[in-house]
């Protein structure tokens, strides 16, 4: 599909927004540990022999570049691997928010190369991925407080960064589509 034909909602959330689950899932749970564990791979393949000029391409008017993106990635699921740590070992924690587009505009994530990202996106993963899989029912139930966002419960989280994986994984899928790259 031509760019043209998108909207900026449609480029700017290309799998649709996020909804908060409102009561735990063990499948739907399940799903979305099974899509942080597999991001990895996936944004690997997603940006396999791209070159910088691709990279540095943003994946909508006024977005981040694809580079931004991968940089992105471990930054954000990093936070949340530390929450829902904090979440677990602390009673209703209050975390501390992060200026994710101020991060995006920091020389390393606007020019390093992508590699270092990746590989700390696998790391990351690996230990989320088996923090998640060990995780009981109650603990699925515990909860930090956001000073912007509120208390969020564990299954939400797991659910939100589900979405956000598939999320930035399409802006680059689909700018390539766009782009016939």
């Amino acid at each position: 599909m031509e760019t043209t034909t998108l909207s900026l909602e449609q480029l700017r959330f290309p799998v649709g927004r996020f909804e908060y689950p409102s009561v735990y899932q063990t499948a739907l749970t399940q799903k979305s540990i099974d899509v942080i564990a597999d991001l990895p791979a996936q944004l690997r393949a997603a940006v396999e022999g791209l070159t910088d000029e691709q990279l540095d391409t943003p994946y909508r008017p006024g977005g981040w570049t694809i580079r931004q993106v991968v940089h992105h990635l471990p930054d954000s699921h990093m936070n949340s691997y530390t929450r829902f740590r904090l979440a677990l070992t602390e009673e209703r924690p209050v975390i501390k928010p992060y200026d994710e587009n101020g991060w995006a505009q920091l020389p390393d994530a606007q020019t390093a190369p992508i590699q270092s990202s990746l590989q700390l996106l696998d790391a990351l993963h690996q230990r989320w991925v088996l923090l998640l899989r060990s995780m009981t029912f109650p603990q699925w139930h515990r909860t930090f407080v956001h000073p912007e966002g509120g208390e969020m419960f564990l299954f939400q989280t797991v659910g939100m960064y589900d979405w956000h994986s598939r999320h930035h994984l399409a802006h680059i899928t689909t700018l390539k589509t766009r782009m016939g790259w």
